[in-house]
């Protein structure tokens, strides 16, 4: 198909987002630091939290720009590898962890994280999303095309073997839920999209519900905040939920503006990592958390445009997962810090600190703009 001009919003949006984020740790960022050197008796610079989000949102526009430019039969080509690295990275680390290798960075009893030395840290299971998605994209997409989307051997073996030792190993092996129930959207989401016959993709949503439930309950943990979330758990554990309501309230219609958050100097659990939602609420208020969550509505509205006007099935395989991942993130994320779901540890996409994160959602949206520029029509 002939190439025109990419989707201005898919363009606009996610810098847009990049850029609010940064502002918002360039704002809490010097009272995270206090906090932390008083609480801890560390020496960092008031703008360490800062620097570091900048080097990430850089990183991030490199690789949105890339991703837009680098043809996508190119990319293609690199999904089993994607998909392989990310398997490889992710039994790597279970492997320093059980070793106890200080290159295996473990909090609060969970090792998701591969350090590079000088505080830098990297999540294996974000290599594992991007390439879960071009990958399921493209086994789909041929078996579509040769008619056996259906048979056990060509399809439903690959398929079911990738997708549990994906969730085996994030799920089980580095006890992250959240990026879990996310890695599960992104599945039911492209496997809904494929065309299969509704009763396998319902005994397919019943397994996966089985196996969810049998997984909360045998984790205490995670039990524990089922149980928190109903009422019905520790009145102790509710510190992070009504500091994170407490904020979204305190804010107001117009927030008590930048550098003034209160839950930003050490109330608030993860500030400004899972739940800057809340630190933004008390920044910038209602009408501010309108903004952002317009924002995300307009992005995914565009990509599930996208997706329609996108022809071939391989590449709106490709929308679609980014769509749910996105979308998954956004939802949860942001109905855990309004307690509408339990709290589940996951960061709000381009928003929250962190460059793992951002490179690799910023890299699937760079995706997304290039496709943009071959979809059936040419303007909107």
């Amino acid at each position: 198909m002939r190439k025109h001009r990419a989707d201005l919003l898919l363009w606009a949006l996610p810098i847009f987002l990049m850029v609010m984020g940064l502002v918002v740790i360039y704002a809490i960022g010097p009272m995270r630091v206090n906090y932390e050197n008083a609480a801890m008796g560390g020496d960092l610079a008031v703008s360490h939290y800062f620097r570091h989000q900048l080097i990430s949102v850089v990183a991030a526009l490199v690789a949105f720009v890339a991703a837009y430019k680098i043809p996508y039969k190119v990319t293609r080509r690199l999904a089993k590898w994607m998909m392989l690295g990310g398997l490889i990275l992710c039994i790597a680390l279970s492997i320093l962890a059980a070793m106890e290798s200080p290159l295996a960075v473990c909090q609060k009893g969970a090792c998701r994280w591969l350090s590079l030395g000088n505080s830098v840290t990297f999540q294996p299971a974000e290599v594992l999303k991007i390439g879960l998605i071009l990958y399921l994209a493209q086994l789909i997409a041929e078996r579509k095309r040769a008619g056996k989307l259906e048979r056990a051997s060509d399809f439903w073996i690959p398929f079911v073997t990738v997708s549990t030792l994906t969730l085996g190993l994030v799920v089980l092996n580095q006890a992250d839920m959240g990026t879990g129930v996310v890695l599960v959207a992104i599945i039911l989401t492209m496997l809904w999209m494929s065309g299969i016959k509704q009763a396998y993709f319902w005994l397919v949503v019943a397994t996966v519900l089985a196996l969810g439930v049998i997984s909360i309950m045998a984790a205490p943990h995670r039990m524990e905040r089922l149980l928190t979330f109903s009422g019905a758990g520790d009145v102790n554990d509710t510190y992070h939920i009504e500091n994170a309501l407490m904020a979204i309230g305190s804010g107001g219609w117009f927030g008590v503006g930048i550098g003034n958050s209160v839950q930003a100097t050490g109330y608030l659990p993860e500030s400004i990592n899972d739940s800057v939602f809340a630190v933004m609420g008390e920044t910038f208020g209602f009408l501010g958390l309108s903004l952002i969550v317009g924002c995300f509505a307009l992005l995914l509205a565009r990509l599930m445009r996208l997706a329609v006007l996108t022809k071939d099935d391989e590449q709106k395989l490709v929308v679609m997962g980014v769509w749910a991942w996105v979308a998954a993130q956004v939802i949860i994320n942001i109905a855990a810090m309004t307690g509408l779901l339990p709290l589940t540890g996951i960061t709000l996409p381009l928003l929250s600190y962190g460059g793992t994160s951002m490179v690799f959602v910023a890299t699937a949206l760079g995706l997304c703009l290039q496709l943009s520029c071959y979809t059936s029509r040419e303007r909107s």
